[in-house]
């Protein structure tokens, strides 16, 4: 079994920052793909930004140039900086990862249980 856990969600102003961590573990042989996902009340949850093994990344284009996504391998963690806080940010941010438990076993998907981001003066 996986557990990925959050931490660094909040309440912060308008133009703030803040900073997701979501660190994973249990059985795990290799993670490829993590990501953030948010759902705002009454919205679907969106991707908000992935990143391969590898670093390669990509966002949703409302948060281009304010989120970055990175990740540390060794630690099975990734992160997301959130700059330039906008009210329609509000939401549960969860993370997201393909784990792969054994070297024969399939990848499966977790995901975190949210934290909450509150944008608001």
């Amino acid at each position: 079994q996986v557990q990925l856990v959050e931490s660094g969600g909040g309440l912060v102003q308008p133009g703030g920052s803040l900073r997701l961590s979501c660190a994973a573990s249990g059985s795990i042989f290799t993670i490829n793909a993590m990501g953030w996902f948010r759902q705002a009340p009454g919205k679907q949850r969106e991707l908000v930004a992935g990143i391969t093994r590898s670093g390669s990344t990509n966002y949703a284009d409302s948060v281009k140039g304010r989120f970055t996504i990175s990740r540390d391998n060794a630690k099975n963690t990734v992160y997301l900086r959130m700059n330039s806080l906008k009210p329609e940010d509000t939401a549960v941010y969860y993370c997201n990862a393909d784990v792969r438990a054994t070297i024969t076993a399939p990848l499966r998907d977790y995901w975190g249980q949210g934290t909450q981001v509150t944008v608001s003066s």
